[in-house]
């Protein structure tokens, strides 16, 4: 057991790493705050990448070039996912050093034929994605993000809502002096899925005699973006909350943002990646699109995206054979970096104080997730969770075993299980978040800061 796994980690660094904690805070901070969509984390992703000397796969494939020990590549899906490759000294057929995290988040997407007008004023009808208590939607400020595909085959890029003079959006709630009937129903009722539309506009335009906000709203989006009503059909748009993370606390010791399940592991995840020496063995690193509803699709972990990639390396490589393939995918390592719940005292019920993560106490080890009788779960055979243990205590890395809440009360699931179908070795990792799926979620510094030097460590590791 890690020493740390009762006692804060705040207590043992020194002044020299508190301000390295706060460092890597600054920089996921502004992460979390630019990047709200698996689209612009992607983007941010190639940026970094280009700028560490990572050459993009395509352009190997196309040019025929060879890889070898020490080169850096990397993969985009869809402009949704991205797979980064650390070619090692040792054959990749001995298996890769994976991290694997999510970029997607909750939110609410707009639907395909959304714009209409409601006793002067203007909506946009929408489809919360990934699992949300629907009530902590309404009444806050809500920024635009997406793009929109013309049928000329050109792509507008929409963010609006993020800067101090844009406008922002809403979804509005019933006043309590009428919400009687309101109060009296189940919290998952108290807001329906289809009550969640959007706010946009209240400005009516005189058109042929009449007055109409929903015209007035068309011509704008004409004039600034090009696009007119029927554009929808073709548009990823989705409504995230407006503004940037922050420092939370006194102490400035925790960070409040939108999306940290699971861009806190995304951001860490790939800094490692792109700070490592040459490794023994080839590191991997994995940012994917859909995990929220199911790890589904063609940019979703399902999807053969990750091993089509790792056949290319391998070609690359000259080591591509079918059964260097399936070697190379059975003898790889993973940490599916995907957070963990954090105790609440204010919620002490939900929790089993004796395997639950706590802030400020380390990266979390989740052996197993699913839901009650472990229901959907990929189990880390013990043998590898040693293996972890002592890598971590070898190096100073503060961590914490823990469950996802009480046995019988729910639970939830990562990208683990598909990645342990190749035959690897699969373990849950990441950082205890508190207020989880929330529009704003609270993570510890010092966990992530204990998150990202156990990440150095396990790519480094032969």
């Amino acid at each position: 057991m890690s020493d740390n796994q009762h006692t804060s980690v705040w207590m043992k660094y020194t002044d020299e790493e508190r301000a390295a904690v706060d460092a890597l805070a600054r920089g996921y901070i502004n992460f979390l705050s630019d990047c709200k969509t698996e689209r612009e984390s992607v983007a941010e992703a190639v940026r970094q990448a280009q700028a560490a000397g990572y050459r993009d796969m395509e352009d190997i494939i196309r040019t025929g070039d060879r890889l070898s020990a020490g080169d850096k590549v990397y993969a985009v899906n869809m402009k949704k996912a991205i797979v980064l490759y650390h070619i090692g000294t040792e054959p990749i057929e001995d298996g890769m050093n994976i991290l694997g995290a999510h970029i997607d988040t909750c939110r609410l997407d707009v639907k395909q034929n959304p714009l209409y007008e409601d006793s002067g004023l203007a909506y946009l009808d929408t489809h919360y994605y990934g699992g949300i208590k629907k009530y902590q939607w309404v009444t806050i400020p809500l920024a635009l993000h997406g793009v929109v595909a013309k049928k000329d085959g050109t792509v507008v890029a929409v963010t609006l809502g993020e800067q101090a003079d844009d406008p922002v959006f809403c979804v509005t709630d019933l006043l309590v002096h009428l919400s009687q009937e309101q109060l009296e129903k189940k919290a998952a009722k108290v807001i329906e899925g289809e009550k969640l539309d959007v706010l946009i506009g209240g400005q009516p335009m005189k058109k042929e005699e009449k007055e109409s906000v929903k015209d007035g709203i068309l011509a704008l989006l004409k004039e600034h973006y090009g696009i007119d009503e029927e554009d929808f059909q073709s548009a990823e748009l989705t409504l995230v909350p407006a503004g940037r993370a922050r420092e939370l606390g006194f102490d400035r010791s925790m960070v409040l943002g939108y999306g940290q399940d699971d861009r806190v592991c995304s951001y860490t995840a790939l800094r490692s990646m792109l700070e490592i020496e040459t490794p023994h063995r080839t590191a991997c690193t994995l940012l994917v699109d859909k995990e929220e509803i199911g790890s589904v699709g063609a940019t979703g972990m399902q999807s053969r995206f990750f091993e089509n990639m790792t056949a290319e390396v391998l070609a690359a490589c000259g080591q591509y054979t079918e059964i260097a393939l399936r070697r190379t995918l059975a003898r790889s390592k993973m940490l599916s970096s995907d957070v963990s719940s954090a105790y609440d005292g204010l919620y002490a019920d939900a929790f089993e104080k004796k395997n639950v993560a706590y802030l400020g106490r380390g990266m979390v080890f989740n052996k197993f997730t699913g839901a009650r009788g472990k229901s959907g779960s990929s189990d880390a055979r013990a043998e590898y969770l040693g293996e972890l243990r002592r890598m971590m205590d070898e190096n100073g890395v503060s961590y914490q075993l823990a469950e996802l809440g009480r046995v019988d009360l729910g639970g939830g699931g990562t990208i683990a299980y598909i990645m342990a179908r190749y035959g690897m070795d699969v373990i849950d990792n990441g950082v205890a978040v508190m207020s989880m799926h929330a529009p704003w979620e609270v993570t510890s510094k010092a966990d992530i800061y204990e998150m990202k030097k156990g990440y150095d460590v396990f790519l480094r590791h032969a």
